[in-house]
């Protein structure tokens, strides 16, 4: 539990028809199983005390009878576990029954919550069976049969309704709903009730009949109810023993988060484990305004006891693409066709119909190049009105170069070549650097001759210079301020660098010049580089990641601080397990400093960056993304990051 993170359960156990005493020993067994495996929240199906197929046994009172003393001796039974779960049962309460769900943990229960609609699994014949219940909120009575001859039985007095929340003091922010029925999920439906009322998981205790399709179809509700709800979804379905009389029941165990499925189970018997991210979903429902409101539900508070959650959903190393090669392509796609889109619709909003950019052979500025000129395909603008200007100073690799040159040919644009290095000693003789002092000075002198290069030519040629940082260098500051930092559009401003490599690669696969395809494979394999210091032979002088660190550490931490407010700590136990066997934990923490390091100290270049597209929920353009001031500093992350001892 610590650091937001719950392990949570959904169990489908073997029941027999009209046996609550067979049935409450499966469930006793399965919440030890899950208290041994560190669960902490747990939901069994609907009328998995007596079996969801019972029919018109439901009315005998023998069964329902039964199903309190079960209730009762499975509170009992479970005690000294520190599981808190939900158990679907017939509850008689004067002349009705009702489909209910009891809440229990620790010996206690907590509540019980019965089925609010019955137009879902069952129908007809579910409404004939049990009542719905009434508005106002009630507490029943259930007796406790003392353990010894000469004591009097207990009587408990336990919350009864559907609007019953359940409040984990532990774990902040984590508010527990339970909603019965698979019309709970329905827009509207109990679920949305609690969830609007600060319910961040939703156990959901139901039963589906195992139709063709239908399984692929309830994946599909539960991903879309956890993201219209931005909570975390836990249903267990009726199973194995179910009477197959007319349906048989599929016993569905699925575990859902924000519109992802997380966990699920083998069909009719089984448990879905996972864990959820509290600290996520309280994340998500800041950005999107999603606030509680205050109603006049009942809160329960409940303690569970605080421990390390053992991680099994394991986040992706590259959190800006998704894992699928399928769905990978077509986020490339879909981003490239935003830099384009951006970019056409400025130019000619402007008027403008030429541009200027500087071309290293690097990714940014191969990526800004393709971007460019599929602009100008789609404006029907000749591609020799782009102008791609190679300036080759001390630190040009001959591999760079040649890319650049190739790419530019291959791409058939306007390519000049524009040596830059006389110019820039001219400048360091003005200034009084002496070419041997190999500091700021000398590598920035570079950066903004290259940038007045292209500003100028820019107004001289009616063109606009299209900018090429992306935002991993955004991040970090790793740009020259009124240097490389400054452009008239930046198309990559939020394409972080992992990002860019795929874009590269991807445009390699699709494009029908084979000569230019082998380009960007080898710009999307040649290390990064400012290229600022002289280099020696084919060896660059500079590896911009043995400097500041690797990209992928950095856009890990970029993603999860931006689009979740996530805290260092959290931070680094997630890039320990996303990038477990590549990194150690101290080279982690160490460019972990860097990072927030950087990203506080360079907030003044991102103040006052240039327009660019968004291409995704993560974006630092001080206008619509990310406003900080510039002299905010970064003790208060950089103290935990300090705290995290090799015990954490």
């Amino acid at each position: 539990m610590r650091d937001g993170f719950i392990r949570v359960g959904a169990s489908v156990c073997e029941v027999r028809v009209g046996d609550p005493a067979f049935n409450r020993e499966q469930i006793v067994e399965a919440v030890f199983d899950a208290a041994e495996d560190g669960i902490k929240i747990l939901c069994f199906p609907e009328l998995a005390l007596s079996g969801f197929t019972c029919g018109d046994l439901f009315y005998q009172e023998s069964l329902t009878a039964a199903c309190r003393r079960e209730l009762v001796r499975l509170a009992v039974e479970t005690q000294e576990t520190d599981v808190f779960f939900a158990v679907g049962l017939p509850f008689a309460l004067g002349g009705a029954v009702y489909d209910a769900a009891a809440i229990l943990h620790r010996g206690c229960i907590l509540g019980i919550v019965p089925r609010d609609c019955l137009n879902g699994e069952g129908g007809a014949e579910a409404s004939r069976v049990f009542s719905a219940p009434a508005p106002e909120r009630r507490f029943v009575t259930l007796t406790v049969p003392a353990e010894e001859e000469d004591e009097d039985d207990a009587v408990l007095e336990i919350p009864f309704g559907t609007d019953i929340l359940f409040d984990c003091d532990t774990v902040q922010g984590l508010t527990v709903g339970v909603a019965v029925g698979e019309d709970a999920r329905a827009p509207y439906g109990t679920a949305q009730g609690l969830a609007e009322s600060g319910a961040l998981l939703i156990l959901n205790p139901c039963a589906h009949a195992a139709l063709a399709g239908s399984r692929a179809q309830a994946r599909k509700e539960i991903e879309a109810e956890s993201s219209r709800l931005l909570c975390a979804f836990v249903t267990a379905g009726a199973g194995a023993g179910e009477t197959t009389t007319d349906l048989v029941y599929d016993g569905r165990a699925l575990i859902a988060e924000c519109g992802e499925i997380l966990a699920c189970s083998e069909r009719r018997k089984g448990m879905a484990v996972t864990q959820i991210d509290a600290c996520r979903l309280i994340a998500e429902r800041r950005r999107a305004g999603f606030g509680a409101e205050e109603g006049e539900e009942l809160r329960i508070v409940f303690a569970l006891e605080e421990c390390e959650t053992l991680l099994t959903h394991i986040w992706p190393a590259s959190p800006f693409l998704p894992e699928d090669d399928a769905a990978r392509e077509d986020r490339c796609e879909e981003v490239f066709r935003i830099q384009v889109e951006g970019l056409k619709e400025r130019m000619k909003k402007i008027g403008c119909t030429r541009a200027v950019l500087g071309i290293s052979g690097g990714l940014d500025s191969t990526l800004a190049l393709l971007v460019t000129a599929q602009a100008f395909d789609e404006m029907r603008l000749s591609r020799d009105r782009i102008l791609a200007v190679t300036m080759p100073c001390f630190g040009t690799t001959d591999r760079t170069y040649v890319n650049a040159c190739e790419m530019s040919r291959r791409l058939g644009v306007t390519l000049r070549e524009i040596p830059i290095s006389d110019a820039v000693r001219v400048h360091f003789r003005d200034i009084g650097l002496d070419e041997e002092e190999r500091g700021t000075a000398y590598e920035n002198a570079q950066a903004r001759e290259r940038t007045q290069i292209l500003m100028d030519l820019a107004n001289l040629t009616g063109g606009m210079v299209i900018g090429t940082g992306d935002l991993s260098e955004l991040a970090l500051g790793w740009a020259t301020y009124n240097g490389d930092h400054m452009s008239m559009y930046d198309v990559n401003g939020s394409v972080p660098k992992t990002l860019v490599r795929a874009l590269v690669l991807h445009q390699a696969i699709v494009t029908a010049d084979p000569a230019l395809s082998r380009v960007l494979e080898d710009v999307a394999e040649t290390p990064v580089s400012p290229e600022l210091l002289p280099s020696f032979g084919e060896e660059m002088e500079q590896k911009t990641e043995d400097i500041i660190g690797p990209y992928e550490l950095h856009d890990f931490t970029l993603y999860h601080m931006l689009r979740y407010g996530t805290s260092p700590r959290r931070i680094f136990r997630m890039a320990q397990e996303a990038f477990a066997g590549k990194y150690s934990r101290d080279t982690i923490l160490r460019w972990m400093k860097v990072f927030y390091k950087r990203f506080f100290a360079q907030q003044f270049k991102r103040s006052c960056m240039p327009d660019g597209p968004a291409v995704g929920c993560v974006t630092l353009s001080p206008r619509s993304g990310w406003v900080m001031p510039s002299d905010a500093v970064s003790a208060l992350w950089l103290r935990e990051i300090e705290a995290l001892s090799p015990e954490d």
